[in-house]
């Protein structure tokens, strides 16, 4: 679609792919497996849905395209493909737009890869979570190491020069030399992985994970100690920056200029539209949710089910929270601009509380959470939630 002359506003989109070879048993995203003829169905529904909301967006430019699931390369590839061009043909798609896609080992070949590329996929991110097959076959994931090794190495002979890799640690029965051995080992590929994107597990009601071993790690047998779970996140911090990639925000870890572009809009509050099954938006301060049940969104009648317009309080809260998640913090110009008060008019009182206690630093204009803030950082945002 050609651009119009009018000042076009950024959006991101995200398009959910619900399919996925087998569930891992830590999951508890909206996926499942499911034959081809409900794939096809489905894809037939997620191109109908981008046609039909278009509409709304003509005076936005996509900056980002993120294929999240699920497992996306689970799904045929030249029918995933036609879904990226239905975006194009019906969205304003800037030149240099970061497109990502989930992809899996196990369901990624060379020819689809030279499909994904062709079709402007500019971003893998590979979900290994571990170097360790014994981890692996625990997680319930399909693959080997080797395994990844192969796709990777296609990715790379293809042309691929973004890519990110997955990594979790605190798995049951995970040591934090071992953890430490899958570091060096994604370190040592050739080239590098421009993204590392390194979570702690955390064990989610309803998967049956929790069910095997519940959600607490005090006294349990079965999962590394708090004080394991501690190391292994320090040793990613220092082995990482040593290796060159800067911590942008808390989980993720780039080389110079290789930050995930699509996440950060989600951390900065920037306008984003999901599509697919129980994709979830925030255009103009208004969240909004396709619904979750299949038959529902294959017969198309109705897409988001669940809508809340933030209130400027919840604006302001979001605006710290999600902001203090990346390294460099907030801008205390932005939030004057954005809700014509000084940040220190709003919470005031808890940045001084939380700078005094060495939690939160002031360079500037940013404030941000200083090194041990990062550690309790969850402790740290759940205060500025009024």
């Amino acid at each position: 679609m050609t651009e119009n002359k009018q000042i076009m506003k950024p959006i991101s989109v995200y398009i959910h792919i619900p399919f996925c070879v087998k569930k891992c048993k830590y999951c508890d995203f909206l996926s499942a497996p499911a034959d081809k003829p409900v794939q096809e169905a489905y894809l037939r529904a997620l191109k109908a849905e981008i046609e039909s909301q278009s509409g709304k967006y003509t005076d936005y430019t996509v900056q980002t395209v993120f294929f999240g699931g699920g497992t996306p390369t689970a799904v045929e590839a030249a029918i995933l493909c036609e879904v990226l061009q239905t975006l194009k043909k019906y969205f304003n798609i800037a030149a240099d737009a970061e497109v990502s896609m989930e992809a899996n080992p196990g369901t990624v070949t060379a020819e689809a890869l030279v499909q994904y590329k062709k079709a402007g996929i500019n971003r893998l991110s590979i979900g290994l979570q571990s170097a360790n097959d014994e981890e692996l076959k625990l997680l319930g994931r399909i693959h080997t190491y080797a395994d990844f090794l192969e796709t990777y190495r296609l990715a790379v002979e293809i042309g691929f020069t973004n890519i990110n890799v997955d990594l979790m640690s605190a798995l049951p029965g995970q040591t934090v030399q071992g953890y430490e051995q899958t570091l060096q080992k994604i370190l040592a590929l050739e080239p590098p992985p421009r993204h590392i994107s390194a979570y702690s597990l955390i064990i989610e009601e309803g998967t049956p994970f929790y069910e095997i071993y519940g959600a607490e790690r005090e006294e349990n047998p079965y999962l590394p100690t708090e004080e394991e779970d501690r190391l292994m996140y320090e040793n990613t911090v220092q082995i990482l920056s040593q290796a060159g990639y800067e911590r942008y925000e808390i989980s993720n870890y780039s080389q110079p200029g290789y930050e995930c572009r699509h996440n950060t809009v989600y951390w900065r509050r920037g306008d984003y539209v999901g599509f697919g099954l129980g994709a979830a938006s925030l255009v103009n301060n208004v969240r909004f949710r396709n619904t979750d049940n299949l038959q529902e969104y294959l017969r198309g009648s109705e897409y988001a089910t669940e809508q809340e317009i933030l209130s400027v309080e919840e604006q302001m809260e979001e605006f710290m929270f999600l902001g203090l998640r990346m390294t460099n913090g907030i801008s205390k110009e932005e939030f004057r601009k954005t809700f014509g008060v000084s940040v220190e008019d709003i919470f005031g009182e808890i940045i001084r509380k939380n700078i005094k206690e060495e939690l939160l630093q002031q360079k500037a204009d940013r404030i941000a959470l200083t090194k041990r803030g990062l550690d309790v950082s969850n402790y740290v945002m759940a205060q500025f939630i009024l």
